[in-house]
């Protein structure tokens, strides 16, 4: 029995290494290994010689092998090798065969990829969170409480009212929960879709990507903030990049403050996409406010914090020159393969 085993492991080694480049040469192995006299059936005959007590075993071993060589003929078949009566015979064999598209990654995908690597490099851990939010922790815990005017910047798509759910209309929310469960020192980067009630068009979408920030410590400070932000800029467009900061207002941070830095497209001399001033906001920013951090009991003598929250389109619209925010979700092949091969 051990000398058929070896037997038959070398035939498993020759079907393996068949190759079939006519349809002729595929029909003469059926014939060799599965005709009526083929070396499948002269094998199985062996089962006779074997004592009854390996005879199951040695059963499974020929009726495995037979498998084997029957996949085998089948793959020949429907690679058109086996089939003589197809139409295959006038193949040119010798040509190349047709080419494999080469997919890739999204841009919106491949920039969110960059700022995650930029600020993980920063310590920064990613934290995620539900698309669909309640009103508390997407308004409420962010120091928007419900007559508060600020909500009037945002056009939001309500799910339902009593109680309020929503789609999230920042990734504010996703910081909201990583305070609820973490305690200082925290450092983490909130990547992800969010929904406002806006018209579609070339400057506006009813939803994006956002990557938002918080870092809460003692003794952080605005020159924190600033230097990390500096980083990031010249991590992601270069050291030659320019950048102001202009103060603002966002009800969760105080101070606060909007970041541009000079524009890409022109080199700060002027152009439609800066609209002449040679500079292009990209992100807001400020130091958290102390009735956030009282929200979730974080002692706001004790610690300090910044948050900065950025649109992944507006990023990639200056990396890549897309002038067109519905581009992102037409799925237009023609747009999409400029990036096979992106970073």
């Amino acid at each position: 029995m051990e000398q058929l085993l070896k037997q038959i492991a070398g035939y498993k080694e020759e079907v393996t290494s068949f190759m079939a480049s006519t349809p002729d040469a595929a029909e003469e192995f059926r014939i060799k290994w599965l005709g009526t006299k083929g070396l499948v059936k002269t094998v199985m005959s062996e089962m006779k010689n074997v004592p009854a007590d390996q005879r199951k075993e040695f059963g499974q071993v020929l009726n495995e092998f037979k498998l084997f060589v029957e996949a085998k003929y089948e793959s020949l078949k429907e690679t058109g090798q086996g089939n003589a009566g197809a139409g295959v015979s006038d193949i040119d064999w010798s040509l190349p065969g047709d080419p494999t598209p080469v997919g890739s990654r999204h841009p919106l995908s491949i920039v969110r990829n960059q700022v995650v690597s930029i600020f993980s490099r920063l310590g920064f851990a990613v934290a995620e969170g539900p698309e669909i939010e309640d009103d508390w922790h997407n308004f409420g815990a962010m120091n928007l409480p419900e007559d508060h005017p600020a909500r009037d910047m945002q056009d939001t798509f309500y799910i339902n009212r009593d109680p309020a759910w929503l789609l999230r209309t920042h990734t504010s929310s996703v910081q909201a929960r990583v305070m609820e469960k973490q305690k200082p020192p925290i450092r983490v980067i909130c990547p992800g879709r969010v929904y406002r009630n806006e018209t579609i068009s070339a400057r506006a979408h009813c939803f994006f990507h956002q990557v938002e920030g918080l870092y809460i410590d003692e003794n952080v400070s605005f020159a924190d903030l600033k230097q990390t932000l500096y980083f990031f800029v010249q991590e992601m467009f270069g050291k030659d990049v320019k950048i102001r900061f202009r103060p603002s207002y966002f009800p969760f941070t105080e101070p606060s403050a909007e970041m541009d830095i000079s524009c890409l497209i022109c080199g700060g001399s002027g152009c439609n996409v800066c609209k002449h001033t040679g500079w292009v906001e990209i992100l807001g920013s400020g130091m958290v406010h102390p009735k956030v951090l009282e929200n979730f009991n974080i002692d706001p003598e004790k610690y300090t914090g910044f948050a900065f929250g950025m649109g992944v389109e507006r990023i990639c619209q200056l990396k890549y020159r897309v002038n067109d925010l519905r581009l992102y979700s037409q799925n237009d092949i023609r747009f999409l393969k400029q990036f096979t091969g992106a970073v």
